[in-house]
């Protein structure tokens, strides 16, 4: 494994799904992993549920889900031009941003007028 847990975590959740599976477990997830898959579930994209150490995540209607790196920092006026980077189309997926006030969505983030860093993004 790499030092970016995001990262690996991601793409493990890709390739289970390029394989044609339906869920993964992941042993030790950290609490920024929990924020961004608590986000995903919000929108519909996974579910999951939690054993002892362990976490299955079942994939739902996930298209693409990767993590940003470097890790961007970005005010309120560069936001949109992430997200017209690393998403397809507009209004179509999600862009996670850490904040001040906790990880939340790009729309969350503009609507607050704050900026962040940019961690990962989903569609």
């Amino acid at each position: 494994m790499s030092q970016d847990r995001i990262s690996d975590i991601l793409n493990e959740i890709m390739n289970a799904k390029r394989a044609r599976k339906e869920s993964i477990v992941i042993t030790s997830p950290t609490q920024l992993l929990m924020k961004v898959f608590e986000i995903m579930k919000q929108y519909g994209y996974i579910e999951y549920e939690t054993q002892e150490d362990k976490l299955k995540i079942n994939i739902k209607q996930l298209n693409e889900c990767k993590a940003i790196k470097p890790r961007y920092s970005v005010n309120k006026r560069n936001i949109e031009k992430y997200i017209r980077r690393f998403l397809p189309a507009r209004n179509f997926g999600y862009v996670v941003i850490s904040t001040s006030k906790g990880l939340m969505t790009h729309q969350e983030a503009q609507e607050s007028k704050i900026g962040g860093s940019l961690i990962a993004y989903f569609y």
